[in-house]
């Protein structure tokens, strides 16, 4: 079965198509990327505006056309933060469902820090004990903790790269006095979620997925992209304190020569950064390790497992069938 899942982010829309087989791991076969930065098409009331909502359905017409040129059998479509957030989210859906013909579905930021989690624990396998996950994304900072498929405790902070960027810099690079007023604000935001992660245990192994942790660990000395997935690559708290004093200094223009920087992303480097950072030190984590799965991936191994296991009676169907998993977001998002 050839599946598609198509991710509305707040910078990107993306479309991950694999070949999914029973009792296997999803094949990925292509990707596709497309800039569209959703959030900075928000008003000062936080409406979408006209000029975003077009920009969105064009984007999703047009992947759902590279869907189908792939032979895609089923298309799965979501939307994080940006949609999420917006006031008139719900008139935009349907827009995109009239005008394309797409179910874009809207997950919660805990559903979004569910499904990485699941993700993660289905790389890494039951052997990696207790994980620790975390995930930041253009608009949220998501953070689960968990020994089974489920984390015992999954949140979603409004602490994205791309969020903080916007609110929090008003100069390209940051001044010094921006750079340590926002480390201050961090270390607030983040105080409340940490010390209810630290009650549910210490990690066995901690992991971080999303583009921005894969940028930071390259620029820190990870092995690069081509060195393929299963290369063990890490993101160190030294390492990136170092680099921080670094790429603080510079502009969104020379940050975009830097090897294994996006120049659609180079922009909210820093902001990412300093979230990483405050992440790491409010957790009290010297090193964590970059997972290739994320939330696209979880998607669709919840899907299957809907699919092809409900007639397997194990704890981890158990618990998904009693309604724990695929939460349902504010507008229903889950795949069944």
């Amino acid at each position: 079965m050839r599946l598609g899942v198509l991710d509305v982010g707040s910078n990107t829309v993306h479309l991950l198509v694999v070949d999914a087989h029973r009792g296997a791991h999803p094949t990925p076969m292509s990707s596709e990327k497309s800039v569209l930065r959703l959030a900075e098409q928000l008003d000062a009331e936080g409406q979408l505006s006209k000029a975003g909502a077009d920009r969105l359905v064009r984007a999703v017409a047009a992947t759902k056309a590279s869907a189908a040129r792939l032979g895609c059998e089923d298309l799965m479509a979501f939307a994080t933060s940006a949609v999420r957030e917006a006031g008139n989210s719900a008139e935009v859906l349907e827009r995109v469902r009239a005008e394309t013909g797409v179910d874009l579905k809207v997950l919660s930021g805990e559903d979004e820090a569910r499904y990485t989690f699941l993700a993660v624990r289905r790389w890494y396998g039951w052997s990696a004990g207790r994980l620790l996950c975390l995930d930041i994304g253009g608009g949220s900072l998501e953070l689960a903790s968990g020994v089974d498929e489920e984390p015992d405790e999954a949140f979603s902070v409004p602490l994205g790269a791309g969020r903080l960027t916007r609110t929090r810099f008003r100069h390209d690079p940051p001044t010094r006095q921006e750079i340590n007023e926002t480390t201050e604000w961090l270390d607030d935001q983040l105080a409340p979620v940490a010390k209810k992660l630290r009650r549910v245990g210490s990690p066995d192994r901690v992991v971080a997925t999303s583009k921005t942790f894969r940028t930071l660990a390259r620029l820190t000395g990870a092995a690069p992209s081509s060195a393929g997935p299963r290369a063990r690559r890490v993101l160190t708290h030294a390492g990136l304190r170092q680099l921080i004093g670094f790429v603080s200094r510079m502009s969104a223009a020379d940050l975009a020569e830097l090897e294994g920087v996006s120049a659609s992303r180079a922009h909210q480097l820093v902001a990412g950064a300093l979230v990483a950072e405050a992440t790491m030190r409010a957790l009290s984590l010297g090193e964590l390790e970059i997972c290739p799965w994320a939330l696209r991936e979880g998607v669709i191994l919840r899907r299957l497992d809907h699919t092809d296991g409900a007639d397997q009676d194990t704890p981890a169907t158990r618990t998904r069938r009693s309604g724990d998993t695929g939460r349902t977001g504010r507008h229903g998002a889950r795949w069944s």
